[in-house]
Order: structure tokens, then sequence, then C-alpha cells
């Protein structure tokens, strides 16, 4: 799962370093475009990510059909998120306008956006297959799925940023890279699917589609654990994202270097999402089949190994702090902002590895509500107040931003281990001891011979 994740992140990376290359107006107006695209998709992450209790209880358990029922709804509700989410696009270069930043940057942002809207519906589709394939503790399609899409990615950018003149293809530049990270997400859902059909890992946790995948019920079930997930990310991406538009307030070279160190934090934060998505997947089972104890000791290790692989990584990030700035640009100021910010970004290194083990054990749990709260009070009351105080208020710059964002993650953290204590899985039974489950129409056995999409 960790190296899934790495994958997966490294697609922003590649993105990130080939239209730095392009130049820094550009590399701004794709930091501001993703500002608007993950500070929306991530809502439907969590709904997407609400699959988990369920499908790892089932697996838990032995009920394959649940688990293969599971994933019929949670198509059905990746695909109608993603129409509001997609409609949420043309709204972009207005709200980034909204929000202070610059006009001609956020109308390049919104272009760079709606040339790979379209994908959006096959990302969320390929995350609820990975999902369903991570609650069943089958790791490996998604990994070789996702290494082989970065290699088309690394072509596609290629070839539609900078263009082949002796093909007669044009470089498109910014918009090049939105069409290449739309192919490559529906190259992702479309390989995932295929993967599971040939490889028949359908089997025993399947049966035929029937009205049931339209349930209301069991859509409504996804939606109970989902949305709370979704609206946790909400926010604490838009916590990070409005630290975005803060940056963007100080200058272009301001926002050009807070959008490299926190693009290299993002890759390491990986590995704790790696983690954290075990976590939740071994929780979830060890839950579904009655093994209380054996899951509260599965956290405590999740939770540790989080935390210990962020001390690698900040210490990392400290000692190659001069180095990495400048595999994203040559302009000299933008490296010396991004030099000075990378200690700060590996302080709060370990408080994040620990807050997503720590979300991800409670939504293993079914628990998904206590961490809205947290990130309410960690970002909204503290973290974010401080920021604007120490950037408007005092005339401060990248720094007091960072250090802002450590407070915000250092309270979730504390958080999530101290519930993990007192209201942890050895507290918890599965979700079917939660509360009554409707009668599924078809729960027999999974039909080998079930199409899978």
């Amino acid at each position: 799962m960790m190296l899934t994740q790495l994958g997966t992140m490294l697609f922003g990376v590649v993105d990130t370093l080939m239209v730095g290359r392009v130049g820094v107006a550009e590399l701004d107006a794709a930091a501001l475009g993703n500002v608007w695209l993950w500070g929306t998709i991530v809502f439907g992450l969590g709904i997407v990510f609400g699959l988990d209790p369920i499908i790892a209880h089932a697996h838990g358990r032995g009920d394959g059909s649940r688990a293969g029922l599971t994933l019929q709804r949670g198509l059905v509700v990746a695909l109608v998120i993603s129409l509001p989410l997609m409609a949420s696009m043309a709204l972009a270069e207005e709200v980034l306008v909204l929000l202070g930043q610059n006009p001609e940057l956020a109308a390049q942002a919104e272009i760079y956006l709606n040339v790979q809207v379209w994908s959006l519906p096959a990302f969320l589709g390929f995350m609820t297959l990975r999902q369903y394939l991570q609650g069943r503790e089958i790791i490996a399609p998604a990994l070789w799925v996702v290494m082989i899409a970065n290699l088309l990615n690394v072509v596609g950018n290629e070839l539609l940023i900078f263009g082949v003149d002796a093909i007669g293809l044009p470089a498109l530049g910014l918009v090049g890279a939105g069409l290449a990270t739309g192919i490559t997400r529906t190259a992702l859902f479309l390989g995932l699917a295929l993967w599971i059909w040939r490889a028949n890992l359908h089997e025993g946790a399947w049966q035929p589609w029937s009205r049931a995948a339209i349930d209301p019920r069991g859509l409504l079930e996804i939606l109970r654990y989902g949305v709370p997930v979704g609206i946790q990310y909400l926010l604490e991406v838009w916590a990070f994202q409005f630290a975005t538009l803060v940056a963007g307030d100080l200058g272009e070279r301001e926002l050009a270097a807070h959008s490299i160190v926190l693009n290299v934090a993002s890759l390491t934060f990986m590995l704790p999402l790696g983690i954290s998505f075990s976590a939740s997947a071994l929780v979830g089972s060890q839950l579904g089949a009655g093994r209380r104890e054996e899951a509260q000791r599965i956290a405590w290790l999740a939770l540790g190994f989080g935390a210990a692989v962020m001390v690698v990584c900040a210490l990392g990030l400290v000692a190659t702090r001069g180095l990495i700035p400048r595999l994203y640009t040559d302009d000299l100021g933008v490296v010396m902002l991004a030099a000075s910010i990378f200690p700060i970004a590996g302080a709060f290194q370990v408080f994040d590895g620990v807050q997503v083990v720590g979300g991800a054990i409670l939504r293993g749990m079914g628990d998904t509500r206590p961490a809205v709260a947290f990130n309410l009070v960690a970002y909204y009351l503290l973290a974010l107040p401080l920021a604007i105080w120490l950037v408007f208020g005092r005339g401060g710059g990248l720094p007091e931003l960072w250090w802002s964002l450590v407070l915000g993650l250092g309270v979730v953290a504390v958080s999530m281990v101290v519930w993990v204590g007192l209201r942890g899985p050895a507290r918890r039974g599965s979700t079917e001891d939660q509360r009554p489950s409707p009668v599924e129409p078809d729960s027999r056995a999974a039909s080998p011979g079930g199409a899978v999409i």
C-alpha cells in the first residue's frame, strides 16, 4: 500500500516537475488549479472511503456477497458524486479571483482543469475498485496498474506539454499537462477493471448486478460512513489550500516555493497514507471476525509505524533541503525560499503520519465522525487564525505560515492517539454489531462466472 500511494503521488510530482520547466507562471497556474480540484474532489474520495469498514468487516466475517454488492453500490455512488464535482470545475476562476488570486493565473487554472474534467468519474471509479481490493487484502494489482500508468503519464506529459516537431504535434504547455492527467486517470480505471476481470479477482466476493446495487438503504449506508470522512478531508485539505492562497498573496516566488515544499511533503505523506489504508483494512477485518484485542494491537502498531516512517522522512527533507528545489526550478529566489521551509515541513512530518493513520483506524472501526471535530478545531479555530494573524497582522512570511500548519497537525495527531486509546477497536464491534443491517435481496454465495463491470 505504501508503494501504491507513492506511485499515485508520483503523478502530481511528475506534472509539477514538467510544468515547472515551462515557466513559473504555468507552475503557479497549475498549483492554483489543483487547489480547487483537490479542494472539491477530496469530498468524493472521502465518500468512496466509506466503503472501507463495510467491505473489511464483511471480509473478516467471510461474507463475500456483501463485499461484492458493496463494490457495486460504491461504483454507483462514485458515478453520481462525480457529476456535481465535474460541474464545480467551471467555478474555479471565479472562486480563485474571489479569494484574491491573480485573475490571469486564475483564468489559466480553470483552463487547466477544464481539459481534464472528463476524467473525474474514471478516477473515482478507480479508487472504488482499489478500496474493494484493499478491503479484501488484495494489494498487488493496484500497485502494478499505478506503476504502468506512471510511465504513461511521463510519456503523455512529454508529448503534450512540449510537443514533437517531427510529427507535427504542437507544444500545448499547461493544456497538455491537463490532457495527460485526464488520459492517465482513465487508464487507471480501465486497467484495474480489466485486471479484476481477467484475473477473476471478484471470485468469492461478487454477485450478479441487480436492483440491490441501487437499493437506497445500501447507498445510504455507504454515505453514512463516507460523508463524515468526506467532510473531514474537506476540512483538512482546505486548511492547506487556504495556506496556498495565503502564500499566493505573499508573491509569485512565495507561491512557487510553497507549492514545491507542499508537493514534496505530500509525496512523503504517501508512506503513512499507505500504512493507514492497511490499518483500516486490517482493523476492519479483525473487528468483523470478532477479534477486538487483535484489532487494538494492530492500531497501536500502525500508529507507531506511521510515526517512525515520518521521522526518517523528516530527516531526509532537512538533509536535502538545498537540492530538492533545484529539481523543480532554476529560479534562485524560489530555491532559497523553499530550502528555508523544508526544515519546518520536516517538523510536522511525524504529526502528519500519526494523524492519517489515526483517521484510518477510526474508519476501519466505522467511527468516522470524531475526526471531523478534531480537524475543525485544530485548523479552523487554531492554525488558520494564527496564520492569518502572523502573516497579515504581524508581517510574517512563509515560515510563520508553515509553523501554524504544524500546530494544526499536532493537535489532530494528539487527539487521534487519545481517542484510539480511550475508544479504540478493543471497545468496538463490527459494523454489524453496532446497528441492525438491512437484509440483502441476494445474499447467496458469489458466482464465479459473474461479470465484474
